[in-house]
């Protein structure tokens, strides 16, 4: 039987740019479709259910970041913006907006291809986690971190979170007052592939404090100067 191909949805305003990157893919074995604006991808996200969106963010109508929020709202497809836009505020907006990834146009073909499948194999991991040991679980008072089964619950409550999120919390958790860097969390959680800079944890540390706040026993802290660390209170 012959496997599924991943579906990769292309949202770009630029035809030729779509079609060029639509090319990339296919010859890497992707099944891709192409949206020239945000609404028709919104309107066709439930009935092509992608394995991830490629997002341009200046698209005419709804742009690229009320696609990355409405995407969002509705689950954890994975998300890569592509955008002309370089600033940092750019690419921190659309991080903290849910995006998986931000890259700069022009891209290169090899970078685009390479930073699409590392994506996928990390959000991968968490039906896959089912089958590895069940010892990933880490407890606190009113805090459960499993990722063997990639949920979390605090204060009773089941909280979603994307993979990422997640695996850095669990990460942090695991080794409670140990202090890692910003570059060892980046290499830990995102791995040596990853060409995104140390501001991508800092927003991902932002995300989990906005559902998870401090605890009396315990807390994410920041060292300042250094990174962070999962503070356990005595």
């Amino acid at each position: 039987m012959a496997v599924a191909k991943q579906k990769i949805m292309i949202v770009d305003d630029d035809n030729n740019i779509a079609e060029l990157i639509s090319l990339y893919l296919v010859k890497e074995c992707f099944e891709t479709e192409i949206y020239n604006d945000g609404e028709s991808a919104l309107e066709a996200l439930d009935t092509y259910r992608p394995n991830m969106i490629l997002l341009d963010l200046m698209l005419p109508g709804i742009d690229g970041y009320q696609v990355c929020r409405e995407v969002r709202a509705k689950g954890n497809t994975p998300i890569i913006m592509l955008s002309a836009k370089g600033e940092v505020f750019d690419k921190v907006l659309g991080l903290e907006l849910g995006a998986d990834d931000y890259m700069e146009k022009p891209f290169d073909s090899k970078e685009l291809v390479a930073r699409v499948k590392s994506v996928l194999r990390r959000c991968k991991a968490a039906p896959e986690a089912a089958t590895q040991n069940d010892d990933k679980c880490v407890t606190y008072p009113d805090l459960v971190v499993n990722q063997t089964n990639y949920s979390v619950i605090y204060m009773g409550k089941n909280i979603d979170m994307p993979p990422k999120e997640l695996e850095l919390l669990y990460f942090l958790a695991a080794s409670p007052n140990h202090v890692f860097t910003r570059e060892q969390l980046l290499d830990q959680i995102w791995g040596y592939e990853y060409m995104g800079d140390t501001r991508t944890v800092d927003v991902h540390i932002k995300r989990l404090r906005e559902k998870i706040s401090d605890h009396e026993s315990w807390k994410i802290a920041t060292i300042w100067g250094i990174g962070y660390k999962f503070e356990v209170r005595a």
